[in-house]
């Protein structure tokens, strides 16, 4: 299981009268609900992350274990989308991935890019979209949870 993760919006909510707390690591630090909501995906799925944050490429994969790590979120394996060159909005940039890839690996997206809204609906029908300004929460958690057994009943 894939989960095809953001940053901004969804674990670190994004406020203009609030400038986010800086960790030592240099990164902002993640709220604890949007912690507490992604370890639950984690336990019970197994997955793992793929970063399509626009910070995606400003950290080595290793710095970026340490980063969410640091964060008591214990991840083992992490990828990242290619570096985004031709400057593509999030939802062509998920759109050319998902063409190019040869993937067979079930999968879903939590963002708060409200050019998601748009993707295909094969893409759209796995895409957890978050309110920027509060980020991932355990209701959206769950209703990630759901999704992935609604793929894992249909793909056995």
């Amino acid at each position: 299981m894939l989960l095809y993760l953001d940053i901004d919006g969804v674990m670190v909510p994004a406020n203009s009268w609030r400038k986010p707390e800086i960790l030592e690591d240099g990164f902002p630090a993640f709220s604890t609900m949007a912690i507490k909501s992604l370890n639950k995906i984690i336990s019970n799925t197994s997955a793992t992350i793929v970063l399509t944050t626009s910070h995606k490429h400003t950290y080595s994969l290793n710095e970026w274990c340490t980063i969410f790590n640091r964060r008591d979120i214990s991840i083992q394996e992490i990828g990242r989308l290619p570096k985004n060159t031709n400057h593509l909005n999030r939802k062509d940039e998920l759109i050319r991935w998902f063409n190019a890839s040869r993937s067979k690996d079930k999968f879903i997206i939590i963002d708060d890019d409200k050019s998601l809204n748009a993707l295909p609906k094969n893409l759209k029908e796995k895409l957890i979209q978050t309110s920027g300004s509060v980020g991932l929460t355990d209701y959206l958690a769950d209703e990630a949870l759901d999704k992935i057994q609604k793929l894992e009943l249909t793909t056995n």
